[in-house]
């Protein structure tokens, strides 16, 4: 039975491990730290009172064999995902358990499901991409508000940030990404992703309140883009984000995040606005919380213990809203999330 809560946590000394890390404790399972770099690994394990230290390279298949012996699952947050995701899903494979990550690289979980679908689904286990802020969260939201629609004609998903500080791991995705697309912006629409090379729309977009009537940049293409599209006939599928956190990421000097409480976490806020449409009809789910790296803690420690306690509705590689019961689980995210009531069109 014990052996049942251990969980690898590879990458585990970044911004976003550790707080997986720290999730992981609080609800009771037993983290096993894991990455690449030796020295951060056992000093992260030491700090945690001594936790189980595994180091492991993605250029070592062997290590990572190691890594995940007698493990339950697998959460990958180290990126750039298109480096690490495909051989630790490899050795997760190996060992039979579940993987999980926290990829926002559009073409890294366009990879996983392209490459690794068969597979995972003929060895009867889960690959869950993006489970995280970007990917996972928009995903559920839309999910949530399709009740019972089983397709539409377009969804939204608007983020609503106070700010965005970015991490290293999020600057160093974010250039493999850009440098997979040869600069160009991506979009979906037609029911496939689409490549561009003009500058993405402004446009005004009405949040729930507090937040209100922001402005927004269209077509800031994230990961939802491939999670959404993944189980739901929805062939527009757009996202938006707030000028100002727009602003920060693309700022060279925008600094990392400062944390602000003995957690880790920063002052940030964000809303995030999901909204579908079908024959002229919409319908609408709603979020806010505090600091988007944080938040990811929650969200994917909550779908490893789905996942692992069998509340789960597929097999094989799948997002969120496919792999789970989307309210049910933003319900059990109450304690982190706070769900508006959306009645205003944007």
């Amino acid at each position: 039975m014990e052996s049942a809560q251990k969980v690898v946590v590879y990458g585990a000394y970044g911004h976003t491990g550790r707080f997986v890390v720290a999730e992981l404790l609080e609800r009771g399972f037993h983290p096993i730290v894991s990455g690449r770099n030796a020295d951060r690994v056992h000093a992260l394990a030491a700090s945690r009172g001594g936790l189980d230290a595994r180091p492991a390279s993605v250029d070592d298949p062997a290590s990572l064999d190691l890594a995940l012996a007698d493990a339950a699952a697998v959460i990958n947050c180290a990126g750039p995902f298109a480096t690490t995701a495909g051989p630790v899903i490899e050795a997760a494979l190996r060992a039979g358990i579940p993987y999980v990550d926290v990829a926002a690289e559009i073409e890294a979980n366009a990879d996983t499901f392209t490459h690794f679908t068969d597979r995972a689904r003929a060895a009867g286990t889960v690959v869950l991409p993006a489970m995280a802020f970007y990917g996972g969260l928009g995903d559920l939201l839309v999910t949530a508000a399709m009740g019972d629609w089983t397709t539409a004609d377009e969804a939204h998903v608007a983020y609503g940030l106070s700010s965005w500080h970015p991490t290293p791991g999020t600057r160093a995705s974010g250039g493999v990404s850009r440098e997979r697309r040869d600069g160009r912006r991506v979009v979906y629409t037609g029911g496939r992703l689409e490549y561009r090379d003009d500058a993405p729309p402004t446009r005004e977009w009405r949040f729930p309140e507090p937040l209100g009537l922001r402005t927004v940049i269209g077509e800031f293409t994230m990961a939802d883009v491939v999670t959404i599209p993944s189980h739901l006939p929805i062939p527009e599928v757009h996202t938006s984000m707030a000028l100002e956190a727009a602003q920060d990421l693309a700022s060279p000097d925008a600094p990392e995040p400062t944390p602000a409480d003995e957690s880790g976490r920063s002052t940030q806020t964000f809303l995030v606005d999901a909204v579908v449409r079908r024959d002229g009809v919409e319908r609408r789910a709603a979020v806010s919380g505090r600091d988007i790296y944080a938040i990811t803690a929650p969200l994917i420690v909550e779908a490893v213990d789905r996942i692992l306690t069998g509340r789960t509705r597929t097999t094989g590689v799948a997002s969120a809203g496919a792999l789970f019961d989307a309210p049910d689980f933003l319900r059990a995210l109450t304690p982190h999330l706070h769900q508006h009531d959306v009645l205003t069109a944007p």
